[in-house]
């Protein structure tokens, strides 16, 4: 990938890349919904992702170009100009930028900027976050200022959440930025609070992408955020983890009845995804599996933020061997679905898999076998 970056950065521009970051896409391994509402979080960074290329300019031009996108998007250094259409990818590396004087950085002057990614799109692994993360590396590269991880992971959650606008929690950027090779990262949102669970070396990724993406998924994304936001003001509390299954048990009447589902989902799921920490530290695969799996059934049930592709992928991949647990990954209404495996399970059983869904709906899934990788970080 990064022969790759120089070649397009060198074709685009006519000159080489003086600085090189890449980050990771990320798995939602578990833990759905519940980062914005405070809870835990499990996620795992992976061996694909997005790299950034940068060199400076001394005539104040910023240019931004990408191997998704054809065209160079060029704005003056003074200018913070939204992309819109086919130019809307922009709006990740300027928003990153709007984020800068928020913590204390210097935003970068004039640059040219290139960008290429191996991630799947609309597969749900986190493409935004892993150009925020690498965005953002690569400009305090070009502005010799060195602010720890913690503080670039709330950079590009700010970049999403005030100049993107989605409301995302800070999920999808701390596993991009904390990512460990044959780790699970563990985030407790209330701080945030980030650390590495191992994980087995019997356990492997699989992703099917479905392709399918709800129309409405920006718009269907706020309003379960707006859901929890109300359920915990009815509940008297800040945030849903504040509230235990006891207390929301005691207490479900109080709110109308989308509303209890919803908060029910969070404050369960957060509990699974303790569950799945003690059971991988543990080494129980089984048993992280079938938290996955009644995850996606919170997801599905509750919560309904999945799709009939998706169950039929959780349902088909359930039912087969060497197969621990499966769900949703990612954010839902439509996106890809998450198997944890054994070793036994390889391309032929995915392949008979993504048969049974052609004949279901006619086209087959894109299929993943990922791996855990690092972190994001400066290759150059």
């Amino acid at each position: 990938m990064k022969s790759a970056l120089i070649a397009k950065f060198s074709q685009a521009y006519g000159r080489s890349p003086e600085i090189i970051a890449r980050a990771p896409g990320r798995i939602e391994f578990i833990g759905n919904h519940t980062d914005y509402n405070g809870g835990t979080v499990l996620g795992a960074a992976i061996d694909r992702g997005v790299w950034v290329g940068l060199a400076r300019r001394e005539d104040g031009l910023r240019r931004f170009a990408s191997d998704q996108r054809e065209g160079i998007i060029s704005q003056c250094a003074d200018q913070l100009a939204k992309g819109t259409g086919q130019a809307s990818w922009v709006n990740y590396p300027l928003g990153v930028i709007a984020a800068f004087p928020h913590f204390g950085l210097k935003a970068p002057g004039g640059f040219d900027y290139y960008a290429i990614s191996d991630l799947p799109v609309g597969a749900g692994l986190s493409s935004s976050a892993a150009i925020e993360l690498a965005s953002a590396l690569a400009f305090v590269a070009a502005t010799g200022q060195e602010p720890d991880r913690e503080t670039l992971v709330k950079v590009g959650k700010h970049a999403e959440n005030n100049f993107v606008g989605v409301p995302c929690g800070i999920l999808d950027q701390g596993v991009s930025g904390f990512g460990r090779k044959d780790h699970l990262v563990f985030i407790d949102c209330r701080g945030p609070r980030f650390d590495t669970v191992p994980l087995p070396s019997q356990a492997h990724f699989w992703i099917f992408n479905t392709h399918t993406k709800h129309a409405l998924v920006d718009g269907l994304y706020a309003a379960r955020h707006r859901e929890c936001m109300e359920a915990a003001r009815t509940l008297g509390v800040g945030l849903l983890v504040e509230v235990t299954p006891a207390t929301l048990n005691a207490n479900l009447a109080k709110l109308e009845p989308t509303a209890g589902k919803r908060a029910r989902h969070v404050v369960e799921e957060i509990a699974r995804v303790d569950e799945a920490g003690q059971a991988l530290r543990a080494g129980n695969l089984a048993a992280v599996g079938r938290l996955l799996t009644a995850s996606h059934r919170s997801s599905q049930h509750l919560f309904e933020n999945s799709t009939p592709e998706l169950d039929f992928l959780v349902d088909t991949l359930v039912a087969a061997p060497h197969v621990y647990g499966s769900r949703l990954t990612g954010g839902g209404f439509g996106g890809a679905v998450m198997a944890l495996t054994s070793p036994d399970f390889g391309d032929v059983q995915a392949q008979a898999v993504a048969d049974a869904y052609a004949r279901k709906f006619g086209a087959k899934p894109d299929i993943l076998h990922a791996q855990t990788g690092d972190g994001a970080q400066l290759c150059r």
